[in-house]
Order: structure tokens, then C-alpha cells, then sequence
């Protein structure tokens, strides 16, 4: 396993992620103990399956163009009041193309797309956002 190339962090909690592979012997301005958390790719992996395994290893995700974006504030936001901390993970347009809805931010749950930030107010307005949260382990009952 290599670390991921361009991690850093952007912003209070978000993390950007460059998620092309480094030349060989390229060094890796990641620390060696990130290689062993979920942060961490094999180089044949694609950005495709990237993403796919970022959704399906954390419960509560947010991909993003920028960690500046004010949905995105607004959405980790609406998670916090509930008592959620979401990951979120900045990505370039090529790579939200690998994503179920074209546009960002996008929330999973659960490893389930729910959309943006008019799907999660609508989630929550219906009161099907805590159930849900509870539901993936994101929250306590």
C-alpha cells in the first residue's frame, strides 16, 4: 500500500486528496504511519474505486470541489447539530465524474448517495435523516 499523494488539510476538517498515483520512488509528503488508515491506495487502484471504497469505509462522507464551498459549510453544519461529524473529502472535476450525482458537495450515507444539500434538508425536514444516522452507526440512539 502507498500513501495518497497531495494530502493535506484544507480547512477545520476537510481533507484534500490528489488521487493520482505518484511516480515510482516519488517520496511521499505523507507521514508513514497514514499508510496504514483508510487514506491509503494500492497503485492499480482507479479513482473509480477510490471513491468507492472512501463511501463504503465511512458511515457519513461529503465529497467537494473546495473546502471554502458554503453548502458544504452548511451541510457539515445541519450534520453537527445532530451530532454527526462527516468526513469530507475535496476532489477535482475529473473525479466527481466517478460519483452517482454529478455535482458537488455530494452526501453519502451509509455508503448510499443522498444527493446534495436540498436532499439532506428534505431528509431531515421529513424526519428521516436521524433514523437514518442511527440507522448506519453515524449516531447513537
Amino acid at each position: 500500500m502507498k500513501t495518497m499523494r497531495g494530502l493535506g488539510n484544507c480547512s477545520n476538517d476537510a481533507v484534500s486528496l490528489d488521487l493520482t498515483v505518484p511516480p515510482p520512488g516519488a517520496p511521499s509528503p505523507v507521514s508513514s504511519g497514514a499508510a496504514s488508515t483508510s487514506l491509503s491506495f494500492d497503485e492499480e487502484e482507479t479513482s473509480e474505486s477510490k471513491i468507492g471504497r472512501l463511501i463504503s469505509e465511512h458511515p457519513v462522507i461529503i465529497f467537494t470541489r473546495s473546502s471554502s464551498c458554503c453548502m458544504c459549510h452548511v451541510m457539515k453544519k445541519l450534520l453537527s447539530t445532530v451530532g454527526v461529524h462527516p468526513t469530507v473529502i475535496e476532489i477535482n472535476d475529473g473525479e466527481i465524474a466517478c460519483l452517482a450525482v454529478q455535482t458537488a458537495p455530494v452526501l453519502f450515507i451509509g455508503g448510499a448517495c443522498i444527493g446534495g444539500f436540498e436532499s439532506l434538508v428534505a431528509l431531515h425536514l421529513t424526519g428521516h435523516l436521524i433514523p437514518r444516522l442511527v440507522e448506519v452507526g453515524a449516531l447513537w440512539a
